[in-house]
């Protein structure tokens, strides 16, 4: 399945979030990503809120996706590129977990928000400049 650009509504995606603590994350985490990039956010998917756009080609597809976004899943809330070639600040952030380009915390409160905030800068500005 390809993921691609919406005009669904992030707001209320964000406020349909049924975890009350998950939803507040969701908006935190929308404020800080829009006050990093200077973009709006726009949903990709169903559940995916990204920002920007970048071109992506492997061996086997390509495409457009996001260039930094996130999804506040029930496990986890699920940031995207936001976290490669980064260990240096994931040991200073907190409790997190990570997959093939994928940050994933339980608890948004429990990382350091200035360490998030450069993670996100990073994430952004690697593929910007790129």
């Amino acid at each position: 399945m390809v993921t691609a650009p919406t005009d669904a509504d992030v707001t209320a995606f964000l406020d349909a979030v049924p975890d009350e603590r998950r939803r507040g994350e969701g908006h935190a985490v929308a404020d800080l990503m829009e006050r990093v990039t200077g973009q709006k956010p726009v949903m990709w998917g169903p559940t995916m809120v990204g920002f920007g756009s970048t071109r992506y080609e492997n061996t086997t597809t390509s495409g457009d996706m996001f260039v930094i976004g996130f999804s506040p899943r029930k496990g986890a809330l699920t940031l995207y590129g936001v976290s490669d070639d980064a260990d240096a600040l994931l040991e200073r952030l907190g409790p997190h977990t990570t997959g093939v380009s994928c940050l994933y915390l339980k608890r948004l409160d429990a990382v350091d928000p200035a360490v998030l905030e450069t993670l996100v800068r990073r994430g952004w500005e690697r593929s910007v400049t790129a």
